[in-house]
């Protein structure tokens, strides 16, 4: 068997004498970290570069719809099909690959929809991995030791997150000369650039990460496998994707943030503080992960990511109390931004927990994180819209409802056991 797929002591339980940080664990973090920076290397300026090569405006919100609704879908069968074949690294390999090259699409686009196809092809790089990436991520570390895993991978996520468009921002200010012959070429060269993360990662991903194997089950149907899943987490699922349903893009906060702060200080720079504000909920996002993680496994998931989802409901009242008064403190603003990193951090390490806490059954996890990528893709979604079309009317509408929605996701996840 090939030295990379086979099964080791250190993989496996708690992970030997290495402990749960394990080198599963350690190149897992790192591929995502790799990834993140390189596609928001990209994803920083391509709104920028599409205005540029003179797309509509509307054309950013199909790139983002199509990708998000493509990637959504193909978790759900990404996750059947590795617990059909038996092995999940390949896929996985395969998915940061496409992620990390669809740049190249973007480098050579002079119409948008070429920049559609490549975040296309990103997302569904993005979607084949996910679930099954989070399935080898569980099977390595004890069953005690999943939150400080998880919390450590999404750590090592955001910080990619960071550093990517961070390093973006100051290749930009460098290729500022070269804009004068050509408008387009320094974020095609950012593109270019990006490459090196996003290639990087699947690099990272085949020679560091281990996995164990087991036997090809060709037997097992789609809709079977969705249905024999344990009905604690079918109602886990319920209150995730409730919650989901509430729980919007982060952008629109940086628009919220813009809109309260422009009366008092102008457009220009009320768009520089909140996107300083986006990047202290990143770094609060980041820092908090591993802690969160760490506290799951000592205390219990359940109660603390019910927490994280009521402090989600408190952060859009927040922002609705904004609003009625407002406000252009940035004091108060910063707290909300600071709050939303905390409770995506509690979100997004302990879900992927206690999904395998509450699917014991190791053949059928890839099943399970492709049903919830799948459940949290739809509520991405359709918070979005909802949100979005109710900001049209009136901002405080769309926050209320974020906020209700978000309450009734917490009613519901506290009757899972």
């Amino acid at each position: 068997m090939d030295s990379q797929t086979e099964s080791l002591p250190d993989v496996k339980g708690s992970a030997g004498p290495g402990g749960w940080l394990n080198r599963n664990v350690i190149g897992m973090g790192l591929t995502s970290l790799l990834s993140d920076a390189g596609h928001e290397m990209a994803t920083a300026f391509l709104a920028s570069f599409l205005a540029v090569i003179g797309a509509p405006v509307y054309a950013l919100g199909i790139i983002e719809g199509v990708s998000d609704a493509l990637s959504s879908f193909v978790k759900l069968g990404a996750g059947w099909w590795s617990d059909r074949l038996g092995h999940r690294k390949p896929i996985v390999t395969i998915g940061y690959a496409l992620t990390g090259g669809a740049s190249v699409l973007f480098l050579v686009a002079v119409t948008w929809p070429l920049v559609l196809v490549g975040r296309m092809v990103a997302w569904f790089g993005r979607g084949i991995r996910g679930p099954l990436r989070d399935a080898m991520l569980a099977e390595s570390v004890a069953p005690g030791d999943r939150g400080k895993a998880f919390g450590f991978h999404r750590a090592g996520d955001t910080l990619g997150a960071i550093v990517g468009p961070l390093v973006a921002a100051g290749l930009m200010f460098w290729l500022q000369p070269y804009a004068s012959a050509d408008p387009s070429m320094p974020f095609r060269i950012i593109f270019l650039l990006s490459l090196v993360p996003g290639l990087g990662s699947a690099v990272a991903f085949a020679l560091m990460v281990k996995e164990k194997r087991r036997l090809p089950n060709h037997g097992i149907k789609f809709w079977a496998s969705v249905g024999a899943l344990p009905s604690n987490f079918r109602r886990f699922l319920v209150g995730v994707g409730v919650f989901g349903a509430g729980d919007f893009s982060h952008t629109l906060l940086i628009l919220a943030a813009t809109q309260l702060l422009t009366g008092s200080r102008g457009a220009v720079t009320a768009a520089q503080i909140a996107a300083l504000l986006y990047a202290v909920r990143n770094l609060l996002y980041s820092a908090a992960s591993y802690p969160v993680g760490a506290l799951s496994d000592r205390f219990g998931r359940r109660g603390l990511l019910l927490v994280g989802y009521v402090l989600g409901a408190a952060v859009m009242a927040g922002f609705i109390v904004a609003f009625l008064t407002a406000t252009s403190s940035i004091l108060w603003l910063g707290v909300l931004f600071s709050l939303a990193g905390v409770y995506i951090a509690v979100e997004d390490s302990l879900e992927g927990a206690m999904t395998a806490d509450l699917v014991p059954e190791e053949s059928s996890r890839g099943t399970a994180y492709g049903v919830m990528g799948t459940v949290n893709g739809i509520g991405d979604f359709l918070s979005s819209a909802v949100v979005g079309l109710l900001w049209s009317f009136n901002p405080v509408a769309g926050f209320a409802y974020a906020a209700v929605a978000m309450l009734l996701g917490a009613v519901l996840l506290e009757r899972v056991r």
